[in-house]
């Protein structure tokens, strides 16, 4: 299978058309349905429906797609890696990361980096554990900031002092907004929405000593924006992490738990993972900058 083939294909994908795929391409529509026939016979699958209009993946076809297209970013990335000049100290880090304020040290630390080289250019690419996790064993981040328990025999990693503290977004309208803090009691008979990497990262099923059968749970989500929205429609109540949602003039509240409930934060990355200098680098600036922020020294205390 030729790298010129996948992207053949997913020019395909694209357009779901062979006409425009071919004129995109600068090809002629036989030369390309010719490549997409013996792909298919290659790989002994039917990767799509061709009507008579439209272009239509099999399953098997969107499975490659997506494999594709992780296969030409992964290359695209290492032609950089290898091309750029030894003169100066450039490239690209790739950060998988959750919804954390904890973001907010590491932004700090990638600022001063490029005030100093201003070749490193970053990419945060935001998803859950799940999301992260499965982006950096293919090799497309270089560093996941995870948090709660980690497979430490997996993965590399730096803990960082920073730690979210989970509470309950509500409106500010619902009687548990009077109160200071949330028990468990509380929640009990309440409509929950909730992350959906509860059941094996955060323990709030722990924390609200309750089997998941036993609650009311009405929705999940990856992104709190949306579960934001769900709250302010009346669905239910939200856990989530402080300071990820500004509640300020807004109709909803955000509340901590009785007795508190934390989560640890790391850095993480394959142990088989090659530095490049430019990541060398950040490891080193993030180390320095997160040692004086422990110490307090600096506007960034805090």
């Amino acid at each position: 299978m030729e790298l010129r083939v996948l992207q053949y294909f997913l020019a395909v994908a694209r357009e779901q058309n062979i006409s425009a795929a071919a004129q995109s391409l600068h090809l002629t529509q036989p030369t390309l349905s010719r490549q997409l026939r013996d792909l298919e016979e290659e790989l002994g699958k039917q990767l799509m429906i061709r009507g008579n209009r439209k272009i239509t993946l099999t399953e098997d076809g969107m499975l490659l797609r997506k494999r594709a297209e992780e296969i030409l970013d992964l290359v695209g990335r290492t032609e950089k890696e290898i091309t750029r000049s030894d003169e100066t100290i450039s490239g690209d880090i790739y950060i998988g990361t959750g919804e954390t304020d904890g973001v907010r040290q590491i932004a700090r630390t990638a600022h001063r980096l490029q005030a100093v080289y201003p070749g490193i250019r970053f990419h945060i690419v935001s998803g859950d554990a799940v999301d992260v996790c499965e982006r950096l064993d293919k090799g497309l981040l270089d560093f996941g900031v995870l948090l709660g328990d980690i497979d430490k025999t997996k993965y590399n990693y730096m803990e960082l002092p920073m730690r979210d503290t989970w509470g309950v977004l509500m409106q500010r309208g619902s009687p548990l907004a009077e109160k200071d803090a949330i028990s468990p009691r509380d929640l009990w008979d309440k409509p929950l929405i909730l992350s959906r990497q509860v059941d094996n990262k955060s323990g709030l099923y722990r924390w609200l000593r309750k089997e998941p059968t036993e609650l009311h749970t009405v929705a999940t989500y990856n992104l709190i924006y949306n579960a934001s929205l769900m709250v302010d429609e009346g669905m239910g109540y939200a856990f989530t992490l402080d300071k990820l949602v500004n509640t300020n003039g807004s109709s909803l509240c955000f509340r901590p738990l009785n007795p508190k409930l934390e989560l640890g934060m790391y850095l993480v990355w394959k142990k088989s993972q090659i530095f490049t200098r430019a990541m060398e680098l950040f490891l080193e600036q993030l180390q320095e900058h997160l040692a004086a922020f422990c110490e307090g020294k600096g506007p960034d205390h805090g």
